[in-house]
Formats: C-alpha cells, structure tokens, sequence
C-alpha cells in the first residue's frame, strides 16, 4: 500500500542528504535563493537524473517520499517519474530553503477529466513572484517559468500554460511530447489523491506504466526516449529513432544513454519480449 506522506519533515532532506544531493547534480549551495540559482539547479537537476518507470513497468516496490526517491536516485543509480522527480527535487529546495508548494495535478485532464486528478506532482516556488518548477514531465522545460498565462519558448521547444475549465491552469508540452498536457492549480495539493494514484500507477493492468516501458532523460539541446524498444533522439528540428535488439543492447542503452544502474536488465528485456508477443497475438 502507499502512504501520502504524513509531515512536513519528509518533504524536506536532511543536511547530509542535502549535500549529498549537491554533490550529486555537481552544485555548490548557491549563495543567494532567486531565479538564477533556481534555473541553474533545475537544469543540474534534469541533465543528472533520468526520468522512468521502470518499477511500474517491472512490478518492482516503489514509495513516493523525498526519503525513498533520494534512497533510490542519490544512493542508487537509477531515475524516477514525477512523484520522485518533482519530490526529490522540491525536497532539495526546501532544505535550502526555497518556499516550495506541492501542486496536485492531471496528466491528460482534457482528455480524462477529473479521475486524472493525483497522477502527477508538480511544484510551486515562491520567489519574487510564483514559478512553475517541473523536472517530472521528462520531454518539457528544462527551466524553472514564470506560474503566468501564455507562451513559453526554451531550446526552440514551444510550450504555453492557459486557463482550462474549472479554474484550474494547463501546461501545453510541446508537440512532440509524449504527455500533451497537464492540469494543475495554484493552491491545490492533495496528498492523499496522489498516493491513492500512485498506488493505481504502479499495480493496475490498466495503468499506461505496466505495461509499456518508458525512460526519458533531457539532453543538451532536446532528449532521448526509449518507449518499449525504439530508442528516439528529439531536438526542436529533428528526430530519429533506433531499435534495441537483444538484452545485451538494452542493458548498453541503460549505462551509456541514460545512465542507470539496472543490474535486472535480462528481466526487463524479457518483459519487453513479452509484451511484443502479447500483441503480436
């Protein structure tokens, strides 16, 4: 079963957890709490951890506390969705300090309606006004924006955040992303919606995460995303792809591409296999 965190103690990381995670992204504490140091940290964040679901995927045990994320991306070698993306990352800046809120959102709202509500964690940062801070999308911003309506633009990627029906924001990927849009507000948390969501994520047969393998991680000018086998490298005017082909290539495409420790990697191939088998009948 998952728990929603019960206290503001596991939203935050402890002093040695902070510079381990420091040390981690390669940052030093940065000397001043605005927009610069929250942009630099924000992109350390998504060029050092990759974005997947592999527990989801393989039926591994997966929490969504700072604690557990830290455990697991710091620690370990491995990479998270959103709950420990976002979780981990707004951890970090409350222990530096930053006014960080927990926003409750919907991937796919428009599409889903309200049921989306809890399936994803985004933040809120407070500085000389609200920003959006988002580094569990995968394949979206790489910086931190400011929580207004309208355009955004970085590396040549187009996104915007627009008023959606029942007074709730949506954030526009770009059109290439792989989730289109999600939904959040500027006051709504709800911890108990997400770890209820988290729970349906990780175990439902229904879930988009058991039974399609994705992992993401940003690149200097765009990202690259393995979804099943087909591996795709994405900039604002390109794309390729690339198929993995045996178990050995999967676990290279692990270790070099999105640098992960998966010492399971026969497994998850295995998996894949079946999975293509499931369809193919």
């Amino acid at each position: 079963m998952t728990h929603a965190p019960s206290n503001t103690d596991e939203m935050t990381l402890t002093a040695a957890q902070l510079d381990a995670y420091l040390a981690r992204i390669r940052m030093e504490r940065p000397a001043h709490l605005d927009i610069r140091s929250l942009s630099q940290l924000h992109r350390a964040h998504l060029r050092t951890f990759t974005w997947e679901a592999l527990d989801a995927f393989m039926g591994w045990p997966s929490a969504m506390t700072p604690t557990a994320a830290f455990a697991k991306m710091v620690e370990g070698r491995r990479g998270g969705w959103c709950y420990e993306m976002n979780g981990l990352f707004g951890a970090a800046l409350t222990a530096l300090g930053f006014r960080v809120t927990r926003l409750c959102g919907g991937v796919d709202r428009e599409k889903l309606g309200d049921i989306a509500i809890g399936n994803h964690l985004t933040l809120r940062i407070d500085l000389d006004r609200p920003y959006l801070a988002e580094v569990g999308v995968a394949d979206a911003i790489i910086e931190p924006v400011p929580l207004a309506i309208g355009p955004i633009s970085q590396r040549g990627f187009d996104f915007s955040i627009m008023p959606a029906d029942g007074g709730w924001l949506r954030f526009n990927n770009h059109v290439r992303g792989i989730a289109k849009s999600f939904d959040f507000r500027l006051d709504h948390s709800d911890e108990v919606a997400m770890a209820t969501t988290h729970g349906w994520l990780m175990q439902d047969p229904g879930s988009p995460f058991t039974n399609a393998l994705a992992v993401l991680r940003h690149t200097v000018d765009g990202y690259v995303a393995l979804q099943n086998d087909c591996l795709r490298r994405v900039t604002a005017k390109s794309l390729s792809e690339q198929r993995i082909t045996s178990a050995d290539h999967l676990a290279d495409t692990f270790e070099t591409v999105f640098d992960l420790d998966i010492p399971r990697h026969s497994r998850v191939w295995e998996r894949l296999q079946a999975i293509s088998r499931d369809k193919a009948a």
